[in-house]
C-alpha cells in the first residue's frame, strides 16, 4: 500500500508532504495506480520548483520513496500546487480504496 502524508500547520497551510510504499494493485510495470501516484508526486515537485520561487528541499530514496518540504513559508502558488495533488491523491484513494492509497495528515 502507499502512504502519502501531507505535513500541516495549525493554520491548515501545506508544510510538505513524503510518499512512501507500492500500490501491489498488479504486477510492476502495469500497476496504475504506482503510475498514477508517480506521476503526480513527480509533476508537483517539478511545478513547484520550475513555476514558483518557492525554496523547498526533495529526497528520494533507492526505494521510490520521496520527502518534500517547503524550506520557508511557501506562496499562495506553492500550496496551490499541493493542495492541487493532495486533491489528486485523495481522489485516487476514493476511487480505488484505502487497500492501495492511504492519504494522512500531521499536524506540525
Amino acid at each position: 500500500m502507499i502512504q502519502a502524508v501531507f505535513y500541516m500547520y495549525s493554520d491548515k497551510t501545506y508544510r510538505g508532504f513524503s510518499v512512501s510504499g507500492h500500490a501491489g494493485y498488479e504486477n510492476a510495470g502495469k500497476d496504475i495506480i504506482c503510475a498514477s501516484v508517480s506521476a503526480l508526486v513527480i509533476n508537483t515537485v517539478n511545478a513547484v520548483d520550475a513555476l514558483t520561487e518557492n525554496v523547498c528541499a526533495c529526497e528520494q530514496d533507492s526505494s521510490g520513496s520521496i520527502k518534500f518540504k517547503f524550506s520557508s513559508d511557501s506562496d499562495e502558488q506553492g500550496q496551490l500546487l499541493i493542495r492541487a495533488l493532495d486533491m489528486g491523491l485523495s481522489n485516487i484513494e476514493k476511487e480505488y480504496g484505502k487497500k492501495y492509497l492511504q492519504v494522512h495528515y500531521k499536524e506540525v
